[in-house]
C-alpha cells in the first residue's frame, strides 16, 4: 500500500469531487493503523507476561491489518493494465519487496538466532509478506471487477485455503488467500460506505463493542490459538481438524469486518497533526520492523522492569513515536530510492507519450518565434 497506490483515485473520474476532498480521512486511517501495527509488534516479545495485554494484541490483531487491506482495495478500484500503472506497481511495490526481503534476511542471518537464513525472493520473511501479496492482489483487480460475486468467490477462496496445508511457504499463498476477501471487500465499497460508518449513531456503539472485544479476547486468551489471527497457517497446521478452518474464516472475517468499521468511525475526517504523515505508512510499515528486530537481537525485552505495567506502556510510547518519525518526510527523502525509485531507465516509452512530449516541444518553439 504505496503512498502512490493510495493517491490513484484522483486518476478515477468517477469518484465524485466532494470525495475527492475528503483524503485526510484516509491518511488519518493510514497513519493511526500503522501505529497499531508498531505497537502490536513491540507487545509481542512482552504478552506472554501479561493476560490482559494479550487480549489487547488479538483485539488489535483482529482488525489493524483488514483495515489497511480495504483501504488498498479501496484505492485500488481504478487499476487496470495500463502500462503507466504497471510501472507504478512494479517500483513501488516489487522493488521495495526485493529490497527489503533481502535486508530483512540478512539481518537474521549475521544479528539474528538463525545463520543459516537464505534469502529467497519466493518466502517472504517478516513483514515483506505484505508487499508480496498486494502485488498479486492488483494484479487480480480485473478478475474481481469483473465476476459477478466477487465477495462471496473471495471468501470460498479464503475457506478452502484454510484447510489446505499442501499450499505451503511459496509466496505466502496461505495469508495472501486468507487475507484476500477484505481486498475484495475494498474493491467492492464505494464512498458514501465509509460516509455510513462514520455516523455518529455509529461511533458511540463503537465504544461498548470495543469494550465486548477486550473482555472476549481476555476470556479467549488461555483458549485460543493466538496463530488464527496471522492467517498463515491452514486448521490442521494449528493442531485443529480441518473443518474449523473455514469456520473461522467466516468468524474472524465478521469480527474483523465489525472492529475495523468502529475503528474508521473514530478516525477523524479534517487535516489533522498527522495527516501528512498518512502518505509515508509504507516507510514506516518497512523500517519499524527493523528497530523491533534490533531490540530482539540486542536483549532489550530481556530487563525485567518492561514485562511490568509501567515497561508495557512504556515500549507502547516508543514504538508509537518511533513509528511516528518514520514516516515523516526527512526519512522519506533518505529512503526514497528504496521505496518509490523512478527507473525510468528500465521502461519503454509509451509511443504516445513521445508523441506528446514532442508537439508540446514544437508549440513551445512556435511560441518563442512568435514572441
Amino acid at each position: 500500500m504505496t503512498p502512490r497506490v493510495l493517491r490513484e483515485p484522483a486518476d478515477d473520474a468517477r469518484v465524485p469531487q466532494m470525495f475527492r476532498q475528503r483524503d485526510a480521512f484516509f491518511d488519518n486511517a493510514k497513519y493511526l493503523a500503522i501505529v497499531l501495527v508498531a505497537v502490536a509488534h513491540a507487545w509481542e516479545p512482552l504478552k506472554g507476561d501479561s493476560r490482559t495485554l494479550e487480549a489487547a494484541y488479538m483485539v488489535v490483531y483482529a482488525f489493524h491489518m483488514p483495515a489497511f487491506i480495504v483501504i488498498s482495495g479501496f484505492f485500488s478500484r481504478s487499476f487496470d493494465m495500463r502500462a503507466d500503472r504497471l510501472q507504478r506497481l512494479l517500483t513501488g511495490v516489487v522493488v521495495p519487496y526485493i529490497v527489503f526481503e533481502t535486508a530483512y534476511s540478512l539481518g537474521e542471518r549475521y544479528f539474528g538466532d538463525d545463520p543459516e537464513q537464505k534469502i529467497s525472493l519466493l518466502d517472504p520473511w517478516y513483514l515483506t509478506w505484505f508487499l508480496i501479496a498486494l502485488f498479486i492482489w492488483r494484479l487480480t483487480t480485473p478478475i474481481w471487477k469483473l465476476v459477478r460475486w466477487p465477495l462471496p468467490l473471495a471468501l470460498g477462496i479464503a475457506m478452502l485455503a484454510s484447510a489446505t496445508p499442501g499450499i505451503g511457504n511459496d509466496l505466502d499463498l496461505q495469508r495472501v488467500l486468507q487475507f484476500l476477501p477484505f481486498f475484495v471487500l475494498g474493491l467492492c465499497m464505494k464512498p458514501e460506505h465509509f460516509q455510513m460508518v462514520r455516523r455518529r449513531s455509529v461511533r458511540i456503539l463503537s465504544v461498548p463493542v470495543f469494550a465486548a472485544a477486550g473482555v472476549v479476547g481476555w476470556w479467549a486468551v488461555p483458549r485460543m490459538n493466538t496463530g488464527w489471527f496471522y492467517h498463515r497457517d491452514a486448521a490442521q497446521e494449528l493442531g485443529a481438524p480441518w473443518w474449523t478452518g473455514p469456520v473461522m474464516v467466516l468468524a474472524l472475517f465478521g469480527c474483523s469486518l465489525l472492529l475495523t468499521a468502529c475503528f474508521f468511525a473514530w478516525v477523524p475526517g479534517r487535516q489533522m497533526w498527522f495527516t501528512a504523515l498518512g502518505a509515508g505508512t509504507l516507510y514506516g510499515y518497512l523500517l519499524h520492523g527493523f528497530l523491533v528486530k534490533a531490540g530482539g537481537y540486542g536483549g532489550w525485552y530481556e530487563h525485567a522492569w518492561l514485562h511490568r505495567p509501567s515497561g508495557e506502556i512504556l515500549v507502547s510510547v516508543l514504538a508509537a513515536v518511533a513509528v511516528t518519525l518514520l514516516c515523516t518526510k526527512p526519512v522519506q527523502r533518505v529512503f526514497r530510492f528504496a521505496m518509490e525509485p523512478k527507473m525510468e531507465w528500465a521502461f519503454k516509452r509509451d509511443a504516445a507519450d513521445l508523441a506528446r512530449e514532442r508537439e508540446r516541444a514544437r508549440e513551445k518553439e512556435l511560441a518563442k518565434a512568435d514572441a
